[in-house]
């Protein structure tokens, strides 16, 4: 029998419960109750959805490519990670439509070639690991995800092509950005941390550790401005959306924060890590290194995949 929209009290009763699901997997730094009446964007773009009786959408900008740091991550492939973190996607899309009919679809907006010369990761590799993705969704038969990326909005154009039309397009001015960093504590905070990311994923730096420091700093503003950039193309491109992000967010801010494995730190994404089940059966991330000392490394297809536990845990390494 065709869904069809209910009483007019059903959208919101429905439109919070959807909400609801999405709360557990909240990812910010802050430490406050929410409920869903504290998310007035989503339940705003969810409500509207419901109303329509027409399937929710999902957008997280994401999945990029591997951090180029060998002691983080396994190589420059998707490896279990992404395929747990895939997996929960779906699986949150199919908890969705379980309690709404028309259910929900998750577009990841893989962006690796948006911000791969400034990360400094070849080409070549982003799409390697954009092309595995596709190929992952498909064997584990994960229908309610698609990726969306540049090829997608600007076909065969060179990739340093593809970049510069974005900024032009859809950049910030370098001075607003400053300005923002200056005065917005959360913008302040991503500008943080992208360094830290940055300082991080150049290892085998030549000068010192403060040039470094300066050049990963430039080159976070760079990130930021892209990153918007990207925001406003995705959102020009699917404009009913519930914009997702794996960076935190604020409670009640225009984009919603969440976490996609459990890992110490609430900036840690699989593609800046590695998987290590836990005894327990659980699964974590952390540093390709550190899972190496809690744990044997595990294969699958060739290919090193995450690593099990068999060894105490104990204290994270102060990071």
């Amino acid at each position: 029998m065709p869904f069809t929209t209910a009483p007019e009290n059903l959208p919101t009763e429905t439109s919070t419960a959807i909400l609801n699901l999405l709360l557990p997997h909240h990812r910010t730094t802050e430490r406050t109750h929410t409920s869903a009446e504290t998310f007035p964007h989503q339940l705003r773009q969810i409500s509207e959805r419901v109303h329509q009786g027409a399937p929710i959408t999902l957008t997280l900008p994401g999945f990029p490519c591997k951090s180029p740091n060998p002691a983080k991550v396994l190589g420059h492939l998707p490896d279990m990670g992404e395929q747990l973190s895939l997996t929960f996607l779906d699986t949150l899309c199919s908890e969705i439509e379980r309690i709404y009919p028309p259910g929900a679809r998750m577009v990841i907006c893989s962006d690796g070639h948006v911000f791969s010369d400034l990360i400094e990761v070849p080409d070549h590799h982003v799409d390697a690991y954009a092309d595995e993705l596709r190929a992952l969704i498909r064997r584990l038969g994960l229908e309610r995800l698609s990726v969306f990326d540049l090829r997608d909005v600007l076909g065969d154009l060179p990739h340093d092509a593809k970049r510069a039309h974005v900024d032009a397009a859809y950049a910030p001015a370098l001075e607003s950005l400053r300005a923002d960093v200056r005065t917005d504590d959360d913008t302040l905070a991503l500008y943080r941390g992208i360094t830290r990311f940055l300082v991080e994923d150049t290892p085998d730096y030549p000068g010192t550790r403060s040039a470094l420091q300066r050049r990963c700093r430039q080159r976070a503003y760079g990130v930021i401005q892209r990153s918007r950039a990207w925001g406003d193309l995705v959102a020009d491109h699917h404009p009913h959306s519930v914009r997702l992000s794996i960076h935190p967010q604020p409670v009640g801010a225009a984009k919603f924060g969440i976490r996609l494995l459990d890992a110490p730190d609430a900036w840690t994404t699989p593609w800046h890590a590695s998987a290590l089940r836990r005894a327990d059966g659980g699964w974590t991330l952390m540093p390709r290194a550190e899972a190496a000392q809690r744990g044997r490394l595990v294969s699958r297809d060739g290919r090193p995949s995450h690593f099990i536990q068999d060894r105490p845990l104990g204290p994270y390494p102060e990071r």
